[in-house]
């Protein structure tokens, strides 16, 4: 296969773990006799100091032209000025809405390896293998906002707003991926209170009772659901719900694992590029210091192959060899417990070695 892959490195310690990720990727192309070609592109704050904005238009014009994006990550404190006139997530919420990707999937699994160090207890989280399907490019972040003057001083606003088609598209690709996996679906909301949540409730009850009835599919509201991924996340298999809910449970469903450093995700539409991430942020603080866990990238791009470039067999490669290396020991600092760590391009090494070795 040839393939033009577009890597946004961007900010803090993104262009340290996507430059690992190109590497695993190269290793793969080798392996399997895959021809990929590599363009980077900036995003975020460095976009910002270079060009003005957080997305320029050759980058998009670049990452619509690809068949695949591997981002690193943007941000930092050099541009939080609250004042600026652009800030670098600008950026992403951008390449998000011009790419068409409505749909975030954050796979959260307990590696084996990695069970000790969760916060929780090894018996609740051994075993959890969740896929959430978030929604990402409606509701609260993108709806009307604004403030009004107040007796007080001012009123501030925010709308969340969903129409059928939006929530029908999400439900469908996540019911899909249930049907793959174990069969069980489950819809997170807030029907109880919003108008909103009641919609979602029921145009998802429609979709799976015409088209998946051979789902086990139950709707939990969102407070119940984050107590219950962390009393009881084994019992779920694939989880959807709209934009705000799922960016904080899949934040907190992060901490199953451990670390941030070991979960990939993926932002998918139709028909353009999927774009994929490590859900850590720029980690300034440890930029250029070799600390970085390049894992979650990594994994990232092992979706890429599996999603944008249905190489399902080349995206297992590199699963297994990402166990390889844990079931070895090797550690970054963020999953070492305090014993012995490698470099983020050591552990870089480390997997690609596993690659080649087959």
């Amino acid at each position: 296969m040839d393939a033009r892959i577009v890597l946004l490195p961007g900010d803090g310690i993104g262009p340290e773990v996507v430059a690992q990720a190109r590497l695993v990727l190269q290793a793969i192309a080798a392996r399997f006799g895959h021809q990929f070609e590599f363009q980077s592109h900036p995003i975020g704050g460095c976009a910002i100091d270079e060009f003005g904005t957080a997305l320029p238009d050759a980058t998009l014009a670049a990452c619509r032209k690809a068949q695949a994006v591997l981002l690193g990550a943007v941000g930092g404190p050099k541009w939080d000025d609250p004042k600026a006139k652009t800030r670098p997530e600008a950026g992403l919420l951008k390449i998000r809405k011009e790419l068409g990707l409505f749909a975030n999937l954050r796979p959260i699994r307990v590696q084996r390896q990695l069970v000790d160090a969760s916060p929780l207890k090894k018996e609740i989280i051994d075993g959890t293998d969740i896929l959430f399907f978030r929604e990402l490019t409606g509701g609260l972040y993108f709806g009307d906002s604004g403030r009004n003057p107040h007796a007080s001083g001012e009123e501030a606003f925010s709308t969340m707003i969903y129409n059928t088609g939006e929530i029908a598209r999400i439900v469908r690709m996540a019911a899909e991926a249930a049907r793959k996996r174990r069969g069980r679906l489950t819809m997170v909301d807030k029907a109880n209170v919003l108008e909103v949540s009641r919609l979602w409730r029921q145009v998802s009850q429609e979709i799976i009772s015409k088209d998946f009835p051979d789902l086990k599919y139950d709707v939990v509201l969102v407070d119940a659901m984050a107590m219950h991924l962390l009393a009881k996340p084994k019992e779920y298999d694939v989880v959807v719900t709209e934009n705000m809910f799922g960016d904080i449970l899949t934040d907190e469903g992060s901490m199953l694992t451990g670390s941030l450093g070991m979960l990939p995700s993926a932002s998918l539409g139709s028909p353009g590029p999927g774009l994929y991430e490590p859900i850590h942020g720029s980690a300034p603080d440890i930029a250029g210091k070799g600390l970085a866990n390049p894992l979650a990238t990594i994994l990232a791009a092992a979706m890429l192959l599996r999603h944008s470039l249905n190489l399902e067999t080349e995206a297992k490669a590199i699963e297994t060899a990402v166990d390889k290396v844990l079931d070895a020991g090797c550690r970054t600092k963020d999953i070492a417990s305090g014993g012995p760590s490698l470099s983020t391009e050591a552990m870089g090494e480390k997997v690609v070695e596993a690659v080649k070795a087959k």
